[in-house]
C-alpha cells in the first residue's frame, strides 16, 4: 500500500511483551516512516513528542494509552492527522504472535483510512418523568426524583395505597393503552384516568375516570412489571424499566433516570433517500424488508416510500442491509467507507507477506471485550485473522460479506453475542446469499458465516475450524465507489470475476437484493402497467413504438410490476445473471403500433384492437348484424373516436335522433309560418 501523504508510523512492543513488527509494517506501508520502541507510553515518551511538535500524520500502534498521546498532541499544538490501532490485544497477545507481522500493518494501514463522522440528532430533556406503577414502590421511586425531576406516578389500578400527608408531586390513576415517542418527546394514551381525591382517609381514592386522556413526559420509568410500552424496549432512549420486586434493579433505573436532564447527541445512523424507496406505488405495496426487520418500530408506512423516525432509531442497520435500492444507507461509517477501509486492511496483508486472510467483523461492545479476554486470557487470534470493528455487525449488507472474498478473503465472519441485543433474522439472511453466491463461484462452502459466543475460547475453536479451502484465488483490485447500489452491482461483477470457477447465473433465495423477471409474453397486452410502477427503471419503453424493455442489473426484486400487472404475467425470479448485468438491456416484447383508419396515426397495438374486434364482432348486441359498422370505433385513435361518435350520431342504446338545437329565428320563423297559414 502506498500512502497519499508522509506519515510517521509508531510500533510499540509494549514492553517487550510481543514481536516488534516494524518490518512487516514498513512493508506494507511504503511511504511512511516506520519508527519501532518498546515503551512509548513512557521512557520513549519523547520520541513521540518530538514527532508530534514536527507536524504532519502520526499513527501510534496503541489505543490503550489513546488519551495519553492525545494530551501530549494537544500540548505541543499538533493540528496534523492523529490515528491509532490496536495490534496488541488483535495480534501481539497470540500464541501465533511470531506469525502475525502481516495483520499487524494490515491493522496499522486500515487505521490511516479516514472516516467521516456521522451527523447527530440531539435530544432535549427538560426532565419530566412519568413513573408508572401498581403500588408504594412507584410513590417511592416518585419520592427519590422529585428533587431533581418533575415527577407524575402514574398508578395502574392501585389497591390499598395509603395516602400521604403531603402530596410533593401528582399521583393519579390509570392504565396505559398506548405510547410513542422517545426521549424528551413521549406521548402516552391513558385509559382509566383519574385524579385521587382529597378527602381520602384510610386509603387513596380517586373521582369519576375517562379514557383517552393524553401525557406527554420526557421520561419514563416503567415499574408496572407488565408487559412493555414498546418493542425492543430496552433500545428506546428515555424508557426505563425494572421489575418492581427487583430492588437493585429499581435502584439502577432510578439513578439512570435522574442523569436524564439536558441534550443527548445520538449518531444519525441512517441516510434515507425517499426517492430511491421502492415501498409503494398508486397505492400497491411493494417492498416492505425494513419494516419487517426494524425491532423498534422507528420504520412507517408514508405514501410511496417509508419513514425513518431518527429519534427513534437504535442503529442496528438492519434496514440498511436489506435494502436493495440504496434508499436507507448505514452512515456509521457510510458503506464507501467501510469497504474502503477492508480492501486495504486486505492488500496491505498480501504486500506485507499475509495468506489465508480471514475477516472478523465484530461490534465495540461485545466484540472487544470478547477479543480483549482472549488475548489476555487466552490463547489470542489467530495471525491469519484480521478483526474489523464496526458499529452493530447487523449493518452488513451483502456487499460487505462478498467484497472481501473478491479481494482476497477466505472467509468472512462476524461475531455475535449468544443473546444478540438486535434481532439477527436479516444479517443470517445475507448470510445464506453470500454463501450461496461463494458455492456457486467456486469460493467454497459455508465461506460467510456468524459465530455466536460469550466466551472467548469458543471464539478461538471456531476460528480454527475456518478452512481456507483448496482452489486459488485471484484477488481483484477494484475501488469501492458510488452508492449503496453501486458498491453492491460492482462487488457483484469482481466477484464473478474473480472467481474460481465462475459460472453465468446463480439461482437465490427470496428476498435476495437482485434478480431477474419471467414474462407470460403471450399474455403481455404492452399496457406499460409495470413500467410505470418500476421504482429503478429496471422496466422501460420505447418512444418509438409498443415495446417492453427489462434490465435486470437494476431489478431490486420489490414485487411492484407484478402487482401491478393486470394480466398477472410477471413472476419474480431471484438469482444474478451476470451475463445479463453487463448485456444492454433486453427486449421483452415489441409490436408494431396500430394505425387508426381515418386518420392513420398510430396508436395502442395491433395485437390489442384485433383481440378486442374479434372478441365484440358478431358476439355483442351492439356490434352484431346493422351495428358491425360500429367496430370501427374500435379501429379509430382516441380523437378520431369522439369525433365520430358525436358528429355521426353513434348512440350505443339505439335511441331515436336527438332534435336539432333550436335557435330564436327557429321559433320567429315558425310563428310567421303559423300566422300566414290560411284558417
Amino acid at each position: 500500500m502506498s500512502l497519499d501523504k508522509p506519515r510517521t508510523i509508531f510500533v510499540c512492543s509494549c514492553e517487550r511483551t510481543m514481536p516488534g513488527y516494524g518490518g512487516s509494517v514498513a512493508r506494507a506501508c511504503t511511504n511512511a516512516e516506520v519508527q519501532s520502541g518498546d515503551h512509548l507510553c513512557g521512557a520513549e515518551l519523547g520520541r513521540v513528542r518530538s514527532a508530534l511538535s514536527a507536524g504532519g500524520a502520526v499513527t501510534i500502534a496503541c489505543t490503550q494509552q489513546a488519551p495519553l498521546f492525545r494530551e501530549v498532541a494537544e500540548e505541543v499544538g499538533f493540528a496534523g492527522d492523529l490515528a491509532f490501532a490496536n495490534i496488541r490485544e488483535t495480534a501481539g497477545w497470540s500464541e501465533d504472535a511470531a506469525a502475525a507481522g502481516p495483520k499487524a500493518a494490515a491493522l496499522l494501514a486500515m487505521a490511516i483510512e479516514p472516516v467521516a463522522p456521522p451527523a447527530l440528532v440531539t435530544l432535549e430533556s427538560n426532565g419530566v418523568v412519568l413513573v408508572y406503577g401498581r403500588d408504594e414502590a412507584a410513590i417511592e421511586a416518585g419520592r427519590q426524583l422529585a428533587d431533581e425531576l418533575d415527577v407524575t406516578v402514574l398508578l395502574s389500578r392501585p389497591d390499598e395505597i395509603a395516602p400521604h400527608r403531603v402530596w410533593d408531586f401528582p399521583v393519579v390513576q390509570g392504565t396505559i393503552r398506548n405510547a410513542h415517542g422517545h426521549l424528551g418527546a413521549f406521548e402516552l394514551t391513558v385509559d382509566d384516568f383519574a385524579l385521587p381525591a382529597p378527602s381520602s382517609r384510610d386509603r387513596l381514592h380517586f373521582g369519576t375516570s375517562r379514557d383517552g386522556a393524553i401525557s406527554k413526559a420526557d421520561i419514563i420509568l416503567d415499574l408496572s412489571g407488565g408487559v412493555a410500552l414498546f418493542p425492543a424496549h430496552e433500545l428506546r432512549e428515555g424508557y426505563l424499566r425494572a421489575d418492581p420486586a427487583d430492588r437493585a434493579g429499581v435502584v439502577a433505573a432510578i439513578a439512570k433516570a435522574a442523569g436524564l436532564v439536558g441534550e443527548f447527541d445520538k449518531p444519525r445512523y441512517i441516510d434515507f433517500s425517499a426517492d430511491l424507496c421502492a415501498h409503494s406505488r398508486s397505492r400497491i405495496t411493494g417492498c416492505t424488508r425494513c419494516l419487517d426487520l426494524c425491532p423498534t418500530g422507528a420504520i412507517t408506512p408514508a405514501g410511496n416510500h417509508v419513514a425513518i423516525d431518527a429519534e427513534v432509531c437504535a442503529g442496528c442497520g438492519n434496514c440498511a442491509a436489506a435494502c436493495p435500492t440504496g434508499a436507507a444507507a448505514y452512515a456509521v461509517p457510510d458503506g464507501e467507507a467501510l469497504l474502503r477501509r477492508l480492501r486495504t486492511l486486505l492488500v496491505a496483508y498480501r504486500e506485507a507477506g499475509g495468506s489465508d486472510p480471514v475477516v472478523l467483523f465484530h461490534d465495540g461492545n461485545h466484540g472487544d471485550a470478547l477479543v480483549d479476554a482472549l488475548a489476555r486470557f487466552g490463547r489470542g487470534l489467530p495471525a491469519n485473522v484480521l478483526p474489523v470493528a464496526v458499529n452493530e455487525i447487523t449493518q452488513l449488507g451483502i456487499e460487505a460479506w462478498t467484497a472481501p472474498v473478491a479481494w482476497g478473503a477466505v472467509a468472512v465472519r462476524a461475531l455475535a453475542s449468544a443473546k444478540p441485543k438486535h434481532e439477527i433474522t436479516g444479517l443470517a439472511r445475507n448470510v445464506t446469499i453470500a454463501n450461496r453466491l461463494g458455492q456457486s463461484l467456486g469460493y467454497g462452502a459455508e465461506i460467510c458465516g456468524v459465530i455466536e459466543a460469550d466466551d472467548p475460547d469458543i471464539l478461538r475453536t471456531a476460528l480454527d475450524q475456518v478452512s481456507p479451502g483448496a482452489n486459488e484465488r485471484k484477488p481483484a483490485t477494484f475501488l469501492p465507489l458510488g452508492d449503496k447500489r453501486s458498491l453492491l452491482r460492482s462487488t457483484m461483477t469482481e466477484l464473478h470475476r474473480a472467481a474460481p470457477t465462475p459460472v453465468d447465473r446463480v439461482v437465490l433465495p427470496s428476498a435476495a437484493p437482485f434478480g431477474g423477471l419471467e414474462f407470460d409474453v403471450e399474455g403481455c397486452t404492452l399496457c406499460l402497467s409495470c413500467v410505470s410502477a418500476c421504482p429503478t427503471g429496471a422496466l422501460s419503453d420505447s418512444e418509438d413504438h409498443p415495446a417492453l424493455y427489462f434490465s435486470e442489473s437494476a431489478c431490486v426484486q420489490c414485487g411492484l410490476c407484478a402487482a401491478t400487472c393486470p394480466e398477472k404475467v410477471i413472476t419474480l425470479a431471484p438469482r444474478v445473471d451476470f451475463s445479463a448485468w453487463s448485456a444492454p438491456r433486453q427486449a421483452v416484447k415489441e409490436e408494431e403500433p396500430y394505425d387508426c383508419i381515418r386518420c392513420g396515426n398510430p396508436f395502442g397495438t395491433k395485437s390489442t384492437v384485433e383481440r378486442i374486434v374479434a372478441k365484440l364482432e358478431g358476439k355483442h348486441w351492439m356490434f352484431a348484424g346493422e351495428n358491425a359498422r360500429r367496430l370501427d370505433l374500435v379501429r379509430m385513435c382516441d380523437n378520431c373516436r369522439v369525433d365520430a361518435a358525436m358528429n355521426e350520431g353513434f348512440d350505443p342504446y339505439e335511441t331515436s335522433p336527438r332534435p336539432a338545437p333550436r335557435t330564436t329565428e327557429d321559433y320567429l320563423r315558425a310563428r310567421k309560418a303559423s300566422e300566414d297559414k290560411p284558417v
